[in-house]
């Protein structure tokens, strides 16, 4: 946990940039009978009962000191998954850092075993050495600020959306909204807040 709240205290280096990483699935969802349009004196109106499409799974990237975020939409979210999103960050927004320090949670697939997995040793290794990996702990996820993000996200997503196709748009358009704000976040915990508040979480004293 210190770990990452002393990351967190990084003053901004775009030669090493601070990027926190999560993932979650969304369900789609059709429409049984087509919603009707508004009119005069009449708001739009749509039919409580709906169809299954499925499932998707959302990546999002967050560099809360640039206000910047980029969240994407796959059909699955295994290790191949996981590694090809890295890459993409990597050779894309960040090609031009030294390292990027990545904040994430320790699912299994969160690893550079899955760069080794997915692509040749030499791309493999060329990827992880420009990555410094912070893992938040078990049962800490609440750590990272991406979820701060995923929380903005779930207020937009409220309407029914039926393809991974159509999420994926609206990823992007959400994404580009807030990236033009520059939405940050103004994060307040400190480790001398968590010796103080999380006490029981840490060993006790014996001295």
């Amino acid at each position: 946990m210190e770990d990452v709240l002393e990351v967190y205290r990084r003053p901004y280096d775009p030669r090493r940039p601070v990027v926190c990483f999560d993932e979650t699935s969304r369900q789609l969802l059709g429409h049984a009978r087509a919603p009707l349009p508004p009119a005069p004196r009449r708001a739009a109106r749509v039919d409580y009962e709906y169809q299954r499409e499925g499932t998707a799974n959302v990546f999002l990237s967050f560099e809360p000191l640039a206000g910047w975020r980029q969240a994407a939409a796959t059909q699955r979210r295994t290790r191949q998954d996981w590694a090809h999103q890295i890459q993409d960050l990597l050779d894309g927004r960040y090609a031009a850092a030294a390292k990027v320090v990545l904040v994430l949670d320790n699912l299994n697939t969160h690893t550079p075993g899955s760069l080794y997995e997915t692509f040749g040793p030499a791309e493999a290794r060329r990827l992880t050495e420009k990555l410094e990996i912070h893992h938040t702990p078990k049962h800490g996820s609440w750590l990272n600020m991406a979820e701060i993000e995923f929380s903005a996200l779930t207020r937009n997503l409220s309407e029914r959306i039926e393809s991974r196709e159509r999420l994926h748009r609206v990823l992007q358009s959400w994404s580009e909204e807030r990236n033009r704000r520059q939405v940050g976040a103004d994060w307040q915990f400190r480790t001398e807040d968590a010796r103080i508040k999380l006490k029981r979480l840490y060993p006790p004293n014996e001295l």
